[in-house]
């Protein structure tokens, strides 16, 4: 579903005299339909970086990315923001670390507007559906998320990834500011899109919710040296 193949890329502080700081080097990676990946290695090494290239935030310094969208093998290029905001619509989910909302906007509103249906009903069908699966409060689902806590926005943003029904998932410390019965459901979740066949590259500092996800762990190794 998703392939990465020698891929690389750096940054240049350029408030540092240009400094070039090497960050992925050599990446191969293919992710089939139905697995999760986890992306393994310390803090730093590059993990979130590599699902941003992955999503098309980051553009690539070298290698390529292809993605299976609407049934064939699609470049992904930074530099055909066309090709990336029509695989984002159809293919490639992502749920962050942080909720990014239009602030006002009400959580049940945030969730729906990323549904693939057209029928508004069963937009917000869905996600109230989903909404209360993760704990949140029906009082709130009216409310603009941006008075939430962190993990009720956490809550929100998951419920916002997964009613896309995207056949790719990218997941970035979905469980960070989760307690543990929240982590369940998150678990569940996961699980439910893996039968489903979604293919799913994460990061999970959280061993206890890696193990019971992931099929493999892919080592994403620091690259030490400044060029």
């Amino acid at each position: 579903m998703l392939r990465a193949t020698g891929l690389s890329k750096g940054f240049t502080l350029h408030l540092q005299g240009g400094l070039r700081i090497p960050v992925l080097a050599g990446i191969d990676l293919a992710v089939r339909a139905g697995e999760c990946v986890a992306l393994g290695g310390p803090s730093g090494a590059g993990k979130t970086t590599l699902l941003r290239c992955l999503y098309g935030n980051y553009r690539a310094d070298g290698g390529t990315i292809e993605v299976m969208h609407r049934g064939a093998w699609t470049p992904l290029s930074a530099d055909d923001p066309r090709t990336v905001l029509d695989i984002r619509a159809q293919t490639i989910g992502y749920v962050s670390q942080f909720l990014r909302a239009v602030p006002r906007v009400p959580a049940i509103s945030v969730v729906a507007d990323a549904a693939q249906t057209a029928d508004g009903r069963a937009r917000h069908a869905q996600a109230e559906a989903l909404l209360t699966r993760l704990n949140i409060p029906h009082a709130l689902h009216g409310v603009a998320p941006a008075t939430f806590s962190g993990g009720e926005q956490q809550r929100v943003n998951l419920a916002r990834g997964f009613i896309g029904g995207h056949p790719i998932l990218l997941l970035d410390e979905p469980t960070a500011s989760l307690d543990p019965a929240n982590r369940d459901v998150v678990i569940e979740l996961i699980r439910e899109a893996k039968s489903r066949g979604v293919a799913i590259v994460g990061i999970f500092h959280d061993t206890a919710v890696r193990d019971a996800v992931a099929d493999r762990v892919f080592p994403v190794t620091p690259l030490r040296d400044a060029a």
